[in-house]
Order: C-alpha cells, then structure tokens, then sequence
C-alpha cells in the first residue's frame, strides 16, 4: 500500500525524510523543511465531561473507540491492517485488549468491507469499518449509496443499517498527492440516508465519532489527517456526546461570515485574526461540523448579522458543498447580502503533489476574498 512509502526530498545535502506533520506507520514526526499551511490552536479544556488527558487527533479517535468497545459487547472494528493499530494507529491496542474477533482485518477491498458492515449492521451489531483512506471510498460507493443509505426506506422501516458507522482519513497532509489527499464530503452530501461528518480537533474528533456511533443512521466520519499528530488538547477520557448537524459558532463577529470544516476552520481563525489587524473588519467563525444533515439555521443566523458570507474547503470548488451553502443562504438571506458570497476552494483539477501549496485555499486566498467582500 501506498501508506507504507516514504516521500524523500532531495536537498544539495543530501536526501531529507519529509513527514509533514504526519508519521506514516506510527514512525516519529519529522519536518525540517515543511511547514502547515495553518496553526492549530487547542481549545479551552472541557469541563463537563470528567478528568482529562493529553491527546492528539489519532488518540482520541482511539479513546472513542475504546470506550465503544468497553461499552457495547456487540462492537467490532475492521479494515484494512487495522489489527495491528492501523497505518494511522488509530486502532493501535484495541485487538489485544478486545481480541481478535472484534478487531480483524479485512481483504483489501472496500466494496466488501462495507457491505460486510451492512451486514453486521442489520444483524443488530455495531459495525465500525475503517476504510484506510478516503480516496479509496469510491469502490464502496454503490454500497454506501444504493445499500447503507436506502435500506432503512426500502424496506418501510422494518430492517436499517443504522448501526454503522465508516471511518476515512481524510484531506490534504502535505505530500499525498492524487490519491491521499481528496475531500470527497460533497460525493455523500448528494445521498439522503446516511451523516457526513468532520472534526476539528481531538475533543471534537472524540464526541463526534462517539454520537456518529450512537446514532441510529448510517454515518461517514472523515477525519483529517494532517491533524492526527498536529493537534493536541486535553480530550476527556470518559465517553461524552457532541449534538449532529449542529454548528459551533467558534468566534463571533459582525462584518462577515467564516464558514469551514475539518482542517480548514484553522485556517479561517488565522483569517480572521488578520483581517481584525490588518483591516480592522470583526469576522465570525462557524466550523460546520455536520456535512449531511447540515445547520443552516446557525449559518443564516449568522449572515443575516454580518450580511457577508465567505465559505472555504479543499475539494474542487465546482460542485463543492460550499456550492450548496451559498444557494442556501442566498435564498434565505438574499436581502441582508452585503456583498456576492464567495467560495475559497481547491482548483478543478487533480490533487497535485509539489502544486499543493497552491492549490490549498491558504489564509492569504482567504484573506483577498474578505478584502474584496469588505470593498464591495
């Protein structure tokens, strides 16, 4: 697999492993010629839901799972190389707590790791697949759409699926290029029956796995992978719930509208933090959270307050879900508009490998779109 290569950069002193935030195979960070295109900042430290503890993105999704399988007897985990803890190691230690008939791998085939969750999942089962990277969602794309996603109404509600629950890396890492790289959120966003769902960050990474989980509806749950090593805050080591397609209004503001999900929404806190320097404008900041169903009311409440909506996210910006939020809001609010919404997304081409810096929609692309709404 892919996962398991190294991406060698070539200096005029010789070869440099370039990990870009991110250790393949558990292997320690190393980055002496890469930076983030964003800072990630940890939120305040929860203190509704008891003790807490130092974790990073991947431990977190970890300590969920944990909690899953302590909790529920009918739980099972399975993908590709999840056994030994996962190329991401998010899994790492769960097979040897819980054994190997709740934590196995899987062929090397998408298509069937989720119809087997199907499967689990109508049995009365709780089924987490993994699949190893989002990018390799597609050959289960029938599975997802014309299976998981209809089964509950095909059958007049007497069978559902709702017990599954599919995991993805997800987004852009640095150096991964065509196939390691894709957001391919807008894909489901077209399919009714099942939640699409993105963290920000550990704590959030860990109520939303857990109330995806939970709920009774087939759900997708990207996680960024660029984050899994990069964001670390106090995650509360207990299991707790964070509410579905509701949005966090994250910063509040009065001139324009931020609206982001998954890696993206650090990105829009440093937007916004330069435009409260540079121009003097107060932006709000919603991390979206829920792709599917998503939260207009708290989007529309927002720009009908600041009358200017700037929205931004990796995939392609032609049929992107920025798309749909920007319909959605110029219907709802088109008399409040201050300014033409505008979208900040990757370009319509390929993922590219060494163009990734630009293709990224960075906080300087971010910025000239406030600018330019702000000028109007």
């Amino acid at each position: 697999m892919a996962a398991a290569a190294r991406l060698v950069l070539r200096t005029a002193s010789g070869a440099k492993v370039l990990r870009a935030g991110l250790g393949w195979l558990g292997a320690p960070i190393r980055v002496p010629h890469a930076a983030a295109h964003f800072t990630f900042h940890p939120d305040p430290v929860p203190t509704r839901h008891g003790p807490t503890q130092k974790m990073n993105l991947f431990q977190s999704i970890t300590s969920a799972l944990d909690n899953t399988l302590s909790s529920d007897p009918t739980a099972v985990i399975f993908g590709e190389d999840v056994a030994f803890g996962g190329v991401f190691r998010c899994t790492v230690g769960l097979r040897d707590k819980y054994g190997k008939d709740r934590v196995f791998n899987t062929p090397l085939c998408e298509q069937g790791i989720v119809g087997f969750g199907i499967g689990v999942a109508v049995a009365g089962a709780t089924a987490i697949a993994e699949i190893q990277f989002a990018d390799y969602i597609f050959p289960a794309f029938d599975q997802i759409v014309n299976e998981a996603a209809k089964y509950r109404y095909r059958s007049g509600n007497m069978f559902d699926c709702g017990n599954l629950t599919i995991r993805a890396p997800w987004g852009c890492v640095g150096h991964g290029s065509l196939y390691h790289s894709q957001s391919p959120e807008a894909f489901f966003a077209h399919c009714p029956g099942i939640k699409v769902v993105i963290p920000r960050s550990p704590v959030q990474a860990k109520g939303l796995l857990l109330s995806c989980i939970a709920d009774k509806n087939p759900c997708i749950f990207f996680e960024p992978k660029i984050l899994y090593r990069a964001a670390v805050e106090q995650v509360p080591t207990e299991p707790y719930l964070i509410p579905l397609s509701q949005a966090e209004v994250l910063q509040e503001g009065s001139d324009v509208t931020l609206v982001a999900w998954g890696t993206q929404v650090h990105v829009m806190k440093e937007v916004a933090a330069m435009a409260q320097e540079k121009l003097g404008v107060s932006c709000e900041v919603i991390d979206l959270q829920t792709i599917l169903p998503w939260d207009t009311e708290t989007v529309c409440k927002s720009v009908v307050k600041t009358g200017r909506l700037l929205i931004s996210h990796e995939a392609p910006v032609t049929g992107g879900f920025a798309a749909e939020i920007s319909s959605t809001v110029q219907e709802e609010c088109f008399l409040n508009l201050e300014a033409p919404i505008a979208r900040v997304c990757g370009y319509d081409t390929p993922f590219p490998h060494i163009f990734e810096p630009f293709y990224i929609p960075d906080k300087w692309k971010c910025f000239d779109a406030v600018k330019r709404m702000i000028n109007y």
